[in-house]
């Protein structure tokens, strides 16, 4: 049985991609997780784990010995990392040094992914749409530099020590379960409260022009479980739907299957300092590369996300 290692799952992909694994993939999972995180009933291994002390890391890799590591731990918000720079570069790219040099340490002979964002693109110029995987980096914010480091340093260990690692840049994921910080989770939730009569019904958003690259979360993880597997050593690859929506035209979706009268209202302190036009995935180096197939329509996405957020403000 193959042992797959996830570090840093106590998060929303993390959670998905280690029952993924072990329910759908037949793979022995250990999942770690901050000790101040917390975790619902699980029926795989977790170990409390900090990326940023050494020894920690050490020990689970040398006790577990996993074919496969899924490195998920990132400060993931982009709002966030506006906010809190300091931490996303302590998290992002220190974390993921000290991964590689124990990898390169203990000598590691498997395969390891390590995820990155399609908000390393940055601001894309009208004919690098769709945006392939070679296209220039101009990364736009705090959070898409410090991936852009992650991704350039994994590519150096690769090839300078032998390092099996397959880096990714997904787009935007989304779902059930996801944190009402992400912009789809937050509309669902909001909808949801104005339809039980626990807001008045408005919805307060920010820049509804930018159009982004959704993809279910569910198709995300199999995307993952496939280039860990398939994709080639040092390589980049997009993970998205090769489709992109405005904000508004995801508003509007959720908007019309729920049903309700609902207000729009702008707020100036939704707006991010810079924010990316445009930004869709050429998906074509993991269709051709991998198994992997998108399954999961928008439509499905969305009225699942609001159905999680019906159950739980009942």
């Amino acid at each position: 049985m193959k042992r797959a290692l996830i570090i840093g799952g106590a998060g929303f992909v993390g959670q998905y991609l280690a029952e993924y694994l072990q329910d759908e993939c037949g793979y022995r999972v250990r999942s770690t997780k901050m000790e101040q995180e917390t975790l619902p009933d699980v029926n795989y291994e977790v170990s409390n784990m900090n990326l940023l002390v050494k020894e920690e890391v050490e020990n689970v890799i040398r006790d577990y010995e996993p074919d496969y590591i899924f490195h998920l731990a990132a400060q993931s918000s982009v709002a966030a990392s506006w906010s809190n720079p300091q931490l996303t570069v302590d998290v992002n790219v220190k974390g993921t040094i000290q991964l590689l040099d124990i990898l390169k340490e203990t000598e590691y002979k498997g395969r390891v992914l390590l995820i990155g964002s399609g908000e390393e693109y940055g601001r894309i110029q009208p004919d690098e749409v769709p945006i392939i995987e070679d296209t220039v980096l101009r990364p736009g914010n705090i959070y898409a530099a410090t991936k852009c480091c992650q991704n350039m340093i994994a590519s150096i260990y690769a090839k300078a020590y032998g390092l099996q690692l397959i880096m990714v840049r997904a787009f935007n994921h989304v779902g059930p379960k996801q944190s009402p910080q992400f912009v789809v989770s937050d509309f669902c939730k909001q909808v949801v409260e104005a339809e039980k009569g626990l807001r008045e019904p408005v919805i307060h958003v920010g820049n509804l022009k930018a159009k982004r690259d959704f993809t279910d979360v569910r198709d995300v993880i199999a995307a993952y479980e496939c280039l860990v597997r398939q994709g080639k050593g040092g390589e980049t690859y997009n993970v998205g739907s090769g489709t992109a929506y405005t904000i508004e035209e995801i508003l509007d979706k959720i908007i019309a299957l729920s049903g309700q009268k609902i207000e729009v209202q702008v707020e100036k302190e939704r707006l991010r300092p810079i924010d990316v036009p445009l930004i869709v995935a050429d998906i074509t180096k993991i269709t051709e590369q991998t198994d992997w197939k998108q399954k999961i329509s928008l439509e499905q996405t969305l009225q699942d996300t609001l159905d999680y957020w019906r159950a739980c403000l009942a």
